[in-house]
């Protein structure tokens, strides 16, 4: 590790350097790209600095003891030491992490997809307060939700659902959240009382770029459609609404948020950049099976992630085994204790990979 370390802080300085030059800053592209090269190293270096200080603080620690008489001075150069030491297992632990690999998705925006699962209108029911539930959650970290589709039932549930989430570090957010998640509860129509068990799906997709996902046009068909809604004011009398079926791979997409057929044509191509980053992914995925079996949860949809039991106020996460009794504030957005737990055991699984 220390070599390694070394080797980036060279680079570091390097990159210190050339991003002051002149001739580097007139190449925009070339700047932006070391800046934030820079700017992913800055924690590291600056963690590695804080290393090289205690240890040398523990040295000096160390040397003086050798030749002090003082029993007092003594003392104080013994704490000094064992402070530089529990100094320097912190700062090795901390740069064991800042040194695992990125996830390269975790700054983009996320597209989420909600689907309602077995259970009939309980299900829809349970999909839109996952929807809400995500809702409140984006806006506390102060991301913009934007809807590209939906389709609802009479009762206000959810039949599918998509929206974006707009936002630096929206993926690492929400990434967790794929899968299938279970409510336990007793309908309003349940006259008997009788807790009854529904599903709803989640899809979480980081959006896709231009550079990472070309389309070719003539393996797209697309369809033009009235937008429908709740009636009224809203409901576009024109032919504003995009369907794209992508015939290679038989994805469709339909965006119908947008009063303007150009911008649903824009916001339905980023969605199916991003169902088609994530089918090519998946594929890729298959050939490291068991990578993918022992993720946290960020791969098979078909797996139940969480079940919310409303009679016990619960929520538990089956993949880290934790449960939270305070499912009325976590169905209101306050889900950061999961999502860090979540966060943490990724970290703890990537740390003991690197270390077999």
């Amino acid at each position: 590790m220390i070599e390694k370390l070394k080797d980036l802080k060279e680079k570091f300085e390097r990159l210190t350097e050339e991003i002051a030059d002149p001739a580097v800053i007139a190449d925009m592209p070339r700047w932006q790209k070391l800046v934030k090269e820079h700017s992913d190293l800055a924690p590291i270096i600056e963690k590695y600095n804080e290393l090289i200080k205690c240890q040398n603080d523990m040295h000096d620690a160390q040397d003086l003891m050798q030749i002090e008489s003082d029993k007092d001075m003594i003392e104080m150069l013994e704490e000094e030491y064992q402070n530089a030491k529990a100094g320097i297992s912190r700062c090795e632990e901390e740069l064991k992490l800042l040194l695992l690999p990125k996830d390269e998705n975790d700054e983009k925006n996320v597209i989420i997809e909600i689907r309602a699962g077995a259970g009939g209108d309980e299900a829809g029911l349970f999909g839109a307060e996952l929807k809400r539930l995500y809702e409140l959650f984006a806006s506390k970290h102060r991301f913009q939700v934007e809807e590209l589709d939906g389709n609802y039932s009479e009762g206000g549930g959810v039949k599918e659902v998509s929206f974006m989430v707009k936002g630096k570090g929206a993926y690492a957010k929400f990434k967790f959240e794929s899968g299938v998640h279970r409510v336990q509860r007793v309908p309003e129509t349940e006259s008997q009382g009788r807790v009854h068990t529904s599903t709803a799906t989640v899809a979480v997709l980081p959006e896709a770029t231009n550079v990472e996902i070309e389309i070719n046009e003539k393996d797209l068909e697309i369809d033009t459609y009235r937008s429908g809604g709740a009636g009224g004011q809203h409901v576009n009398k024109t032919e504003s609404a995009i369907r794209i079926t992508h015939k290679p791979t038989g994805i469709v997409v339909a965006c119908q948020d947008e009063r303007s057929q150009i911008k649903n044509r824009e916001k339905a191509m980023n969605w199916l950049k991003a169902k088609l980053y994530d089918f090519y992914q998946s594929q890729a995925d298959k050939e490291y099976a068991d990578k993918r079996k022992n993720q946290v949860g960020t791969g098979d949809r078909s797996e139940k992630i969480r079940t919310y039991n409303f009679p016990q106020n619960r929520v538990t996460d089956h993949r880290i085994n934790m449960t939270l009794y305070s499912l009325e504030n976590f169905m209101n957005g306050d889900i950061d204790e999961m999502i860090e737990a979540l966060q943490v055991a990724e970290q703890q699984r990537l740390l003991a990979a690197s270390e077999e």
